[in-house]
């Protein structure tokens, strides 16, 4: 959803696929217990302390920036969700997943087991909700699960299967098992599949998105 204008508050939401078959049961079961903002389409170098205004006019620029309309697409809005962090604060938390980009061979499997950095006075620390992880084409995995978390919501999704067509993938947990596809008809005439993985801390709400390759093998 966004808002359509600075100046009162009006609201453009777009309502997901499960949130429509909710609201169409008119019988209460569709209620929003909780949301999400961010900050996208803002651009912090346009704050100017030099206005020749004075201070009011100091964030001028970015108040008047357009907003982008609402789209339920997560991979491409709302990539910059804000958070709250425990005052006193200097670093913003980062994830470490140990690799910049993944490569692993068809067939093969690996475990990641990502730490937040900046998080709590600590250098480096597990979040205790765990992290959520999407692989944005799970045609690419045989296997894509997320183990130690074992809420509703974590076991949920870790048992959600798809149907073979190009959808992503979502799991959660404080390990993120990936097992690279045997089916040889996806690559076709390539020797390389490509994908992306974003994981967020479920505490901290750190991001971070890195390129995911299979290579292909004979069996």
């Amino acid at each position: 959803m966004s808002y359509l204008s600075s100046t009162s508050v009006v609201v453009d939401a777009i309502l997901t696929k499960k949130g429509r078959e909710l609201m169409a049961r008119n019988d209460g079961s569709f209620r929003i217990t909780q949301f999400s903002l961010a900050d996208d389409e803002i651009d912090y170098t346009l704050y100017n302390p030099n206005h020749p205004s004075g201070s009011a006019f100091y964030g001028e620029a970015i108040e008047a920036m357009p907003i982008l309309q609402a789209y339920p697409n997560d991979q491409e809005i709302m990539r910059y969700k804000l958070i709250t962090l425990p005052r006193g604060t200097a670093k913003i938390p980062v994830l470490d997943l140990g690799y910049t980009s993944i490569t692993i061979k068809q067939g093969a499997s690996l475990a990641i087991t990502p730490q937040t950095l900046n998080y709590l006075g600590a250098t480096s620390t597990f979040e205790q909700s765990g992290y959520i992880a999407t692989i944005g084409d799970v045609r690419t995995m045989s296997n894509f699960t997320g183990v130690g978390i074992n809420t509703p919501e974590a076991t949920s999704l870790n048992t959600t299967t798809t149907i073979g067509t190009n959808v992503s993938k979502t799991v959660i947990g404080t390990t993120i098992n990936l097992t690279a596809t045997t089916v040889n008809t996806l690559f076709g005439t390539n020797t390389n599949l490509f994908t992306t993985l974003v994981v967020i801390g479920r505490d901290s709400g750190a991001r971070i998105s890195i390129p995911v390759t299979i290579t292909k093998v004979s069996f």
